[in-house]
């Protein structure tokens, strides 16, 4: 009975009914979402009116229709975070091809690489983690994070220089 129950309150506080939760996945596989995707898109535009009661904002007038254009949303930064993702595959790859052409080479490298980042302060990491491998600008950087410019900078090249002196360390550049 207490399952019943507890299942009863869980479908009565989702924020989505049947009928929208199918439109969601609709809007977002015709967006060009990846089938196994979909489940977490869902999640994405329940978390997203869950997140606008809990800040006091109104449910808006037509749910179904405020659950498409987020989905619709989701699904346009699903694309842009797939061609960001392979434009840094890309590019890691050309750098591998060009300037370590030895497999060896390349996973000392890599291993280096990730005990380095592994040393580093959470914030360091984070923004040398998000300029080099997510390819974000400094501006966007210190938007997401909400600190100055001039931190994030101060942050990435502390980062660097540690960086640096940590392969040079272990002989690896």
């Amino acid at each position: 009975m207490l399952r019943r129950r507890a299942r009863r309150v869980q479908e009565d506080d989702d924020p989505l009914d049947v009928a929208q939760e199918r439109r969601v996945r609709a809007v977002l596989a015709l967006g060009g979402v990846p089938q196994t995707d979909l489940p977490d898109g869902v999640q994405q535009v329940r978390l997203r009116l869950l997140e606008r009661a809990a800040k006091g904002y109104e449910a808006p007038r037509d749910v179904s229709a405020w659950a498409a254009v987020v989905a619709s949303n989701l699904a346009m930064d699903w694309h842009r975070a797939k061609k960001r993702q392979d434009r840094l595959g890309e590019r890691l790859a050309s750098l591998r091809q060009h300037e370590h052409p030895s497999g060896e080479d390349t996973s000392v490298l890599s291993l280096a690489v990730a005990q380095g980042l592994d040393e580093l302060p959470d914030q360091q990491r984070q923004v040398l983690v998000l300029r080099f491998f997510a390819d974000l600008p400094v501006r966007s950087i210190a938007q997401e994070l909400g600190v100055p410019e001039g931190t994030v900078k101060s942050r990435l090249h502390t980062a660097v220089r540690a960086m640096r002196a940590r392969l040079h360390e272990d002989e690896v550049v």
